[in-house]
């Protein structure tokens, strides 16, 4: 059944947006990509989401625009109006690359903001203000101000899932894909990384510099257990676990891989399993599904209430309209960027790291400020 908003009509739908018919054009244009989410779209939902993404992609062009479409995205917006798609440390390579004038960010409010640090002189929309992120709104610019008072000497890494305003006030950002590399190429045997504190943990096992943290936590990756992984393997033998840094230590550890959503997506590809869990937010699987037909994929998952915010509809309004554009502070733009930009100087590894299932856990310290 469709969702009904209070006043009667459809949810999504913008009373003053054109009607978009499902023409025989619109098939045209748009059979090849049903190919790719027909594993989640149905037969009687293609014609309304076909107009849409037709719409979504006429528009990019008369407007020289780029969508950047994060993992967690649903499979229509990641597979048929997505140009540059991956995890964080990737998007945030693509804007910096960028020569489209316009930037869509199809992934939440702090991805926008390092897509407008990178590429200040360009137009960075979002669908929706509101999809933020639980991380993100754990920890403030004047946090880490006093972090910093309270621990001087001793550098300090934010998690690319912070404000940009965050971002400026530490020396250098990390990605899940890189966190460990981030820590070791700062040469102190003690590193402040924020603000997740699973995240931490999880680099901790893998280094031997010392970690303090922050009581930050993503809401979706925090839920899993190890008990979830066991009841995985009672329900499903030979399947194949696989995991994301920002979940507990005892979830990693219990896992058969773990890594960023790249890695994790790259494993899934190529580790012959025929049988596999990846245990994030639920639209990771689906996406992956469509490049590794052969693997079988269990589902369970935890919805980003943040990410399922931005849709096929609010991405067509954002272009259609050129609405919700995303500005930072030419002061906070300086300072972000350095941090960023510190990041990705480093050496680019072959290809996303993967965090050890074997290693040991450490003592890793909340900052007391």
């Amino acid at each position: 059944m469709d969702r009904m908003n209070m006043d009667g009509t459809l949810a999504g739908f913008d009373q003053d947006r054109p009607e978009l018919a499902y023409t025989d054009e619109v098939k045209a244009a748009t059979d090849h990509l049903y190919a790719k989410v027909s594993h989640v779209v149905t037969p009687m939902e293609w014609p309304a989401k076909a107009p849409l993404i037709h719409a979504i992609n006429q528009l990019k062009k008369e407007k020289n625009a780029v969508i950047l479409a994060h993992n967690y995205m649903t499979a229509d917006i990641f597979h048929c109006v997505g140009d540059l798609m991956g995890d964080s440390l990737a998007l945030a390579r693509m804007a910096a690359e960028s020569e489209a004038d316009i930037i869509v960010q199809a992934g939440v409010h702090f991805m926008a903001e390092t897509a407008k640090v990178l590429a200040p002189e360009k137009t960075v929309l979002i669908p929706d203000t509101r999809a933020g992120c639980s991380l993100a709104s754990s920890i403030t610019g004047e946090d880490v101000r006093r972090i910093k008072a309270a621990y001087p000497g001793i550098p300090v890494v934010t998690y690319v899932n912070t404000s940009a305003d965050v971002k400026a006030e530490c020396d250098i950002c990390c990605t899940s894909s890189n966190a460990v590399q981030v820590v070791e190429s700062l040469g102190s045997d003690t590193v402040i990384l924020l603000p997740d504190q699973y995240l931490a943990k999880n680099v901790a096992a893998q280094t031997d510099v010392k970690i303090l943290t922050w009581a930050g936590a993503c809401e979706v990756h925090e839920q899993f257990t190890a008990q979830d992984i066991q009841d995985l393997r009672d329900a499903h033998p030979g399947v194949v676990i696989i995991t994301h840094p920002e979940s507990p230590l005892e979830v990693v550890q219990a896992a058969d891989f773990a890594g960023s959503t790249a890695a994790m997506a790259d494993w899934a590809k190529d580790s012959g399993a025929k049988k596999a869990v990846l245990l994030t937010e639920c639209s990771m699987s689906d996406n992956v599904a469509a490049d590794v037909p052969e693997v079988e994929f269990i589902r369970p998952c935890n919805l980003c209430p943040h990410m399922k915010r931005i849709t096929l509809e609010n991405i067509y309004d954002c272009l259609r309209l050129g609405q919700h554009e995303v500005t930072v502070p030419d002061a906070v733009i300086e300072g972000a960027r350095r941090s960023v930009q510190a990041m990705l100087d480093l050496p680019k590894p072959a290809k996303p790291a993967s965090f050890d299932p074997t290693k040991p856990e450490k003592r890793v310290d909340l900052v007391v400020i």
